[in-house]
C-alpha cells in the first residue's frame, strides 16, 4: 500500500519600494521549496488593494514607504490578516512592530540564515493556526564553544561584546567567546528584546539597571552608549 504525502505551499506578498530589496527577497524565497511569491507591491496602499481580492499567507513587508507605512498597513488589515514578517533597515520600529503581534522583524540586509529563521516562524504560525509566536524564557540559541555546541537560553543573555574576530556573550555567571561578528549575533537574537548601543555592544533591554551620562549598567558592568544610538535607545525604553 502506497503512502500519500501532502505538501503545503505558503503564498507570500513582497511589499517594498526598493527594487533591489524585492529582488533579494524573491531570490531567497525561490530557494525554499514551500514559498510561492503571489505578487510584488511598491507601496502599502497597492498591497492593501491587492489583499482585498487575493488570499496571501505571508507579508514580507517594509516599514518606511511613500504614503502609508508598513505599520499603518498592518493596523488597517485588522484581525484577519496574513502572517507578518517585517523586513526593514530601521531598528527603532521593533517595539511598535512586535506590539502588533507580528511573526518576525528582520533588519536589512536580509541574510539567508535570518530569512530561513523567519520563514520557520511563519510556517509554525500558519500550521498551528495561531496569530503569533512569542519569545518566552524557554527560547534558546545554539553557539559553537570550541568543539562543543551549546544551547543558551535567550533570557539568560545579559549582553554581547565584540572583541576583534570574536564576540563574548555574557550570562549571569559566565561568558562564552564565539568566533563570529556582533552583527551576526544581533541578527540571531529577537529585535524586540536586544538593542545595539555601541559598535561593540549589544544589550538585553530588560537587563539594564541604570543609565547615566552616556553609560548604562547591567549588573556591575558599565557599558558605553554611543551618541548615534542614544536617542533610539531612549525611545525603545519608553522612559517616563
Amino acid at each position: 500500500m502506497g503512502l500519500n504525502f501532502y505538501f503545503c505551499y505558503m503564498n507570500a506578498l513582497i511589499i517594498d519600494d526598493n527594487a533591489i530589496a524585492r529582488s533579494v527577497l524573491k531570490k531567497l524565497s525561490s530557494q525554499l521549496k514551500d514559498i510561492v511569491i503571489a505578487g510584488e507591491c511598491t507601496t502599502a496602499m497597492e498591497a492593501y488593494n491587492f489583499l482585498q481580492t487575493e488570499a496571501v499567507d505571508i507579508l514580507l513587508l517594509d516599514i518606511e514607504m511613500p504614503g502609508m507605512s508598513g505599520l499603518e498597513l498592518v493596523k488597517n488589515l485588522g484581525a484577519k490578516r496574513p502572517v507578518i514578517v517585517f523586513t526593514t533597515s530601521k531598528k527603532e520600529y521593533a517595539t511598535e512592530a512586535f506590539d502588533l503581534n507580528v511573526a518576525d522583524y528582520i533588519v536589512k540586509p536580509v541574510t539567508p540564515a535570518r530569512f530561513i529563521q523567519a520563514m520557520d516562524k511563519a510556517r509554525e504560525i500558519i500550521e498551528s493556526g495561531q496569530e503569533e509566536v512569542k519569545w518566552t524564557e524557554e527560547e534558546f540559541i545554539f553557539i559553537r564553544d570550541s568543539t562543543i555546541i551549546r544551547r543558551l537560553k535567550v533570557d539568560d543573555i545579559l549582553y554581547a561584546e565584540a572583541m576583534g574576530d570574536y564576540v563574548k556573550v555574557y550570562m549571569p555567571q559566565k561568558f562564552f567567546a564565539i568566533h563570529t561578528t556582533l552583527r551576526t549575533v544581533e541578527e540571531r537574537l529577537p529585535a524586540s528584546r536586544f538593542f545595539r548601543v555601541h559598535r561593540s555592544y549589544l544589550v538585553a533591554l530588560n537587563k539594564i539597571d541604570t543609565i547615566q551620562d552616556g553609560v548604562l549598567i547591567i549588573g556591575d558592568k558599565p557599558i558605553p552608549v554611543a551618541d548615534a544610538y542614544r536617542k533610539a535607545l531612549n525611545a525603545r525604553m519608553n522612559i517616563l
